[in-house]
Protein backbone atom coordinates (compact mmCIF):
# COMPACT_ATOMS: atom_id res chain seq x y z
CA UNK A 1 0.00 0.00 0.00
CA UNK A 2 1.32 3.24 -0.66
CA UNK A 3 2.12 5.37 2.25
CA UNK A 4 0.31 8.76 2.94
CA UNK A 5 2.28 12.06 1.77
CA UNK A 6 2.93 14.97 3.87
CA UNK A 7 1.56 17.40 1.51
CA UNK A 8 0.52 21.19 1.64
CA UNK A 9 -1.48 21.76 -1.58
CA UNK A 10 -3.70 19.28 -1.97
CA UNK A 11 -5.42 17.74 1.68
CA UNK A 12 -7.10 14.52 0.39
CA UNK A 13 -8.64 13.87 3.87
CA UNK A 14 -10.32 16.93 4.15
CA UNK A 15 -11.91 16.78 0.96
CA UNK A 16 -12.97 13.08 1.49
CA UNK A 17 -14.26 14.38 4.75
CA UNK A 18 -16.13 17.02 2.51
CA UNK A 19 -17.60 15.04 0.39
CA UNK A 20 -19.01 12.53 3.02
CA UNK A 21 -20.49 15.45 5.13
CA UNK A 22 -22.34 16.44 1.93
CA UNK A 23 -23.54 13.17 1.75
CA UNK A 24 -24.90 12.97 5.05
CA UNK A 25 -26.16 16.28 4.89
CA UNK A 26 -28.21 15.57 2.15
CA UNK A 27 -29.70 12.45 3.53
CA UNK A 28 -30.50 14.55 6.57
CA UNK A 29 -32.33 16.80 4.95
CA UNK A 30 -34.13 14.53 2.87
CA UNK A 31 -34.83 12.44 5.80
CA UNK A 32 -36.41 15.94 7.20
CA UNK A 33 -38.62 16.81 4.16
CA UNK A 34 -40.16 13.11 4.39
CA UNK A 35 -41.05 13.13 8.60
CA UNK A 36 -42.13 17.35 8.11
CA UNK A 37 -44.24 15.94 4.87
CA UNK A 38 -45.25 12.68 6.13
CA UNK A 39 -44.35 11.38 2.67
CA UNK A 40 -41.32 9.30 1.42
CA UNK A 41 -41.61 10.75 -2.26
CA UNK A 42 -40.24 14.05 -2.05
CA UNK A 43 -38.65 14.35 -4.85
CA UNK A 44 -39.23 11.58 -8.39
CA UNK A 45 -35.77 10.11 -7.96
CA UNK A 46 -37.08 8.29 -4.48
CA UNK A 47 -39.29 6.15 -6.54
CA UNK A 48 -40.35 6.64 -9.75
CA UNK A 49 -42.10 4.04 -10.34
CA UNK A 50 -44.07 3.93 -6.91
CA UNK A 51 -44.98 8.11 -8.14
CA UNK A 52 -45.97 6.45 -11.26
CA UNK A 53 -48.18 3.86 -9.83
CA UNK A 54 -49.15 6.32 -6.83
CA UNK A 55 -50.44 9.10 -9.59
CA UNK A 56 -52.90 6.39 -10.83
CA UNK A 57 -53.89 5.70 -7.46
CA UNK A 58 -54.93 8.83 -6.55
CA UNK A 59 -56.45 9.94 -9.88
CA UNK A 60 -59.11 6.88 -9.83
CA UNK A 61 -59.72 6.97 -5.86
CA UNK A 62 -60.89 10.82 -7.17
CA UNK A 63 -62.97 9.24 -9.56
CA UNK A 64 -64.34 6.54 -7.14
CA UNK A 65 -64.78 9.44 -4.76
CA UNK A 66 -67.15 11.65 -7.85
CA UNK A 67 -68.81 8.25 -8.36
CA UNK A 68 -69.79 7.42 -5.31
CA UNK A 69 -71.55 11.22 -5.34
CA UNK A 70 -73.36 10.63 -8.26
CA UNK A 71 -74.57 7.18 -6.35
CA UNK A 72 -75.71 9.11 -3.62
CA UNK A 73 -77.31 11.31 -5.47
CA UNK A 74 -79.56 8.43 -7.55
CA UNK A 75 -80.14 7.37 -3.51
CA UNK A 76 -81.66 11.25 -2.76
CA UNK A 77 -83.65 10.82 -6.20
CA UNK A 78 -85.11 7.41 -5.70
CA UNK A 79 -85.72 8.05 -1.79
CA UNK A 80 -88.10 11.09 -2.97
CA UNK A 81 -89.33 8.97 -5.52
CA UNK A 82 -90.42 6.81 -2.89
CA UNK A 83 -91.55 9.26 -0.62
CA UNK A 84 -94.30 11.04 -3.33
CA UNK A 85 -95.50 7.41 -4.17
CA UNK A 86 -96.31 6.32 -0.47
CA UNK A 87 -98.41 9.62 -0.63
CA UNK A 88 -100.07 8.26 -3.74
CA UNK A 89 -100.93 5.24 -2.11
CA UNK A 90 -102.76 6.35 0.90
CA UNK A 91 -104.54 9.17 -2.12
CA UNK A 92 -105.69 5.56 -3.84
CA UNK A 93 -106.61 4.35 -0.93
CA UNK A 94 -109.16 6.55 -0.49
CA UNK A 95 -110.20 6.88 -4.05
CA UNK A 96 -111.01 3.21 -3.75
CA UNK A 97 -113.15 4.09 -0.61
CA UNK A 98 -114.72 6.34 -1.99
CA UNK A 99 -115.75 4.80 -4.98
CA UNK A 100 -117.00 1.93 -2.87
CA UNK A 101 -118.86 4.15 -0.67
CA UNK A 102 -119.90 6.08 -3.82
CA UNK A 103 -122.31 2.69 -4.65
CA UNK A 104 -124.07 2.37 -1.25
CA UNK A 105 -127.71 1.80 -2.44
CA UNK A 106 -128.92 4.06 0.60
CA UNK A 107 -127.08 7.14 -0.85
CA UNK A 108 -128.11 10.08 -2.48
CA UNK A 109 -127.07 11.77 -5.90
CA UNK A 110 -126.34 14.71 -3.46
CA UNK A 111 -124.27 12.43 -1.52
CA UNK A 112 -122.50 10.69 -4.27
CA UNK A 113 -121.82 14.80 -5.46
CA UNK A 114 -120.08 15.14 -2.34
CA UNK A 115 -118.05 12.04 -2.53
CA UNK A 116 -116.78 13.05 -6.42
CA UNK A 117 -115.69 16.29 -4.99
CA UNK A 118 -112.94 14.63 -2.65
CA UNK A 119 -112.42 11.91 -5.36
CA UNK A 120 -111.76 14.48 -8.03
CA UNK A 121 -109.36 16.44 -5.61
CA UNK A 122 -107.61 13.94 -4.67
CA UNK A 123 -106.77 12.63 -8.55
CA UNK A 124 -105.59 16.18 -9.55
CA UNK A 125 -103.41 15.64 -6.31
CA UNK A 126 -101.84 12.99 -7.93
CA UNK A 127 -101.74 14.40 -11.43
CA UNK A 128 -100.27 17.27 -9.87
CA UNK A 129 -97.28 14.81 -8.58
CA UNK A 130 -96.76 13.45 -11.80
CA UNK A 131 -95.10 16.69 -12.88
CA UNK A 132 -92.51 16.89 -9.72
CA UNK A 133 -88.75 17.15 -10.77
CA UNK A 134 -85.41 16.73 -8.76
CA UNK A 135 -82.90 19.34 -9.77
CA UNK A 136 -84.95 20.12 -13.14
CA UNK A 137 -84.83 16.11 -13.53
CA UNK A 138 -88.43 15.05 -13.57
CA UNK A 139 -89.15 12.17 -10.87
CA UNK A 140 -91.75 10.13 -12.66
CA UNK A 141 -90.71 9.88 -16.38
CA UNK A 142 -90.95 6.29 -18.22
CA UNK A 143 -87.26 7.43 -18.95
CA UNK A 144 -84.37 5.34 -17.11
CA UNK A 145 -81.26 7.20 -15.45
CA UNK A 146 -77.88 5.93 -16.29
CA UNK A 147 -75.76 5.93 -12.59
CA UNK A 148 -71.94 5.74 -12.92
CA UNK A 149 -71.34 2.70 -10.67
CA UNK A 150 -67.22 2.71 -11.11
CA UNK A 151 -64.11 4.86 -11.48
CA UNK A 152 -64.34 4.05 -15.22
CA UNK A 153 -67.72 5.69 -14.96
CA UNK A 154 -69.57 2.59 -16.42
CA UNK A 155 -73.50 2.80 -16.22
CA UNK A 156 -76.64 1.38 -13.83
CA UNK A 157 -79.69 1.78 -15.88
CA UNK A 158 -81.93 2.92 -13.13
CA UNK A 159 -85.32 2.11 -13.87
CA UNK A 160 -88.06 4.99 -14.60
CA UNK A 161 -91.88 5.25 -12.70
CA UNK A 162 -94.32 7.08 -14.99
CA UNK A 163 -97.35 8.59 -12.77
CA UNK A 164 -98.28 9.77 -16.26
CA UNK A 165 -99.25 6.19 -17.71
CA UNK A 166 -102.71 5.43 -18.73
CA UNK A 167 -103.18 2.94 -15.92
CA UNK A 168 -103.00 6.63 -13.70
CA UNK A 169 -104.57 8.70 -15.62
CA UNK A 170 -107.71 6.26 -16.22
CA UNK A 171 -108.21 6.83 -12.63
CA UNK A 172 -107.39 10.26 -11.85
CA UNK A 173 -108.96 12.13 -14.85
CA UNK A 174 -112.54 12.92 -16.24
CA UNK A 175 -113.71 9.66 -14.15
CA UNK A 176 -116.94 10.91 -11.78
CA UNK A 177 -118.20 8.48 -9.27
CA UNK A 178 -121.55 11.13 -8.92
CA UNK A 179 -123.48 7.78 -10.44
CA UNK A 180 -123.27 4.35 -9.29
CA UNK A 181 -122.16 3.08 -12.76
CA UNK A 182 -119.12 5.77 -12.81
CA UNK A 183 -118.04 5.02 -9.23
CA UNK A 184 -118.15 0.97 -10.63
CA UNK A 185 -115.84 1.41 -13.38
CA UNK A 186 -113.91 4.20 -11.52
CA UNK A 187 -113.12 1.34 -8.66
CA UNK A 188 -112.20 -1.12 -11.67
CA UNK A 189 -109.87 1.78 -12.90
CA UNK A 190 -108.23 2.68 -9.08
CA UNK A 191 -107.44 -1.14 -8.55
CA UNK A 192 -105.57 -1.02 -11.62
CA UNK A 193 -103.84 1.65 -10.69
CA UNK A 194 -103.03 0.66 -7.16
CA UNK A 195 -101.68 -2.80 -8.90
CA UNK A 196 -99.36 -0.01 -10.38
CA UNK A 197 -98.20 1.54 -7.77
CA UNK A 198 -97.28 -1.71 -6.20
CA UNK A 199 -95.35 -2.52 -9.17
CA UNK A 200 -93.41 1.14 -9.05
CA UNK A 201 -92.51 1.09 -5.72
CA UNK A 202 -91.12 -2.25 -6.14
CA UNK A 203 -89.04 -1.00 -8.98
CA UNK A 204 -88.15 1.79 -6.91
CA UNK A 205 -86.96 -0.25 -4.03
CA UNK A 206 -84.68 -2.62 -6.16
CA UNK A 207 -82.76 0.60 -7.66
CA UNK A 208 -82.40 1.71 -4.35
CA UNK A 209 -81.05 -1.90 -3.34
CA UNK A 210 -78.86 -1.89 -6.08
CA UNK A 211 -77.35 1.89 -5.35
CA UNK A 212 -76.75 0.58 -1.68
CA UNK A 213 -74.78 -2.42 -2.86
CA UNK A 214 -72.92 -0.01 -4.96
CA UNK A 215 -71.97 2.72 -2.70
CA UNK A 216 -70.75 -0.44 -0.33
CA UNK A 217 -68.74 -1.94 -3.21
CA UNK A 218 -67.30 1.87 -3.98
CA UNK A 219 -66.51 1.92 -0.08
CA UNK A 220 -64.52 -0.86 -0.44
CA UNK A 221 -62.61 -0.34 -2.97
CA UNK A 222 -61.64 2.98 -1.90
CA UNK A 223 -60.27 1.51 1.22
CA UNK A 224 -58.14 -1.20 -0.33
CA UNK A 225 -56.09 1.73 -2.91
CA UNK A 226 -55.94 3.89 -0.52
CA UNK A 227 -54.06 1.88 1.64
CA UNK A 228 -51.94 0.52 -1.51
CA UNK A 229 -51.36 3.84 -2.06
CA UNK A 230 -50.24 4.71 1.58
CA UNK A 231 -47.58 1.86 1.14
CA UNK A 232 -46.23 3.67 -2.02
CA UNK A 233 -46.09 7.18 -0.34
CA UNK A 234 -46.56 7.29 3.14
CA UNK A 235 -43.58 7.74 5.72
CA UNK A 236 -43.19 5.10 8.43
CA UNK A 237 -42.25 7.66 11.26
CA UNK A 238 -40.57 5.64 13.15
CA UNK A 239 -38.36 4.21 10.84
CA UNK A 240 -37.57 7.20 9.25
CA UNK A 241 -36.91 8.79 12.66
CA UNK A 242 -34.37 6.55 13.79
CA UNK A 243 -32.39 7.21 10.06
CA UNK A 244 -32.65 10.91 10.90
CA UNK A 245 -31.06 10.22 14.39
CA UNK A 246 -28.27 8.24 12.06
CA UNK A 247 -28.00 11.00 9.65
CA UNK A 248 -27.61 13.55 12.22
CA UNK A 249 -25.02 11.98 14.01
CA UNK A 250 -23.25 11.42 10.77
CA UNK A 251 -23.61 15.11 10.11
CA UNK A 252 -22.33 16.27 13.19
CA UNK A 253 -19.18 13.37 13.31
CA UNK A 254 -18.96 14.73 9.57
CA UNK A 255 -18.28 18.45 10.49
CA UNK A 256 -15.72 17.56 13.42
CA UNK A 257 -13.99 15.05 10.75
CA UNK A 258 -13.92 18.06 8.55
CA UNK A 259 -12.28 20.36 11.08
CA UNK A 260 -10.16 18.04 12.28
CA UNK A 261 -8.73 17.26 8.71
CA UNK A 262 -8.27 20.88 7.76
CA UNK A 263 -5.60 20.82 10.76
CA UNK A 264 -3.64 18.08 9.41
CA UNK A 265 -1.52 20.14 7.03
CA UNK A 266 -0.55 22.36 9.55
CA UNK A 267 1.72 19.41 11.05
CA UNK A 268 4.26 20.21 7.96
CA UNK A 269 5.10 22.98 9.51
CA UNK A 270 6.94 21.62 11.70
CA UNK A 271 9.22 20.07 9.82
CA UNK A 272 9.76 23.50 7.87
CA UNK A 273 10.31 25.61 11.25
Amino acid sequence: MEGVKMVINTNISAQSSARMLAESSSKLAKSLARLSSGSKLVSPEDDAAGLSVSLRFDAQINRINASSNNVGNAVSFSQTQDGFLQKVQKALDRMSELSVLSQDATKTDTDRGLYNSEYQTLGAYINDLATKDFNGVSLFSSSSLDVTTDSDANKFSMTGVNLGATTYTNATTSQSIATTSGAATALTNVKAAINQLATDRSTVGANLARLSYTNEQLSVLKENLSAANSRITDVDVASESTQFARYNILVQSGTAMLAQANLTPQSALRLLG
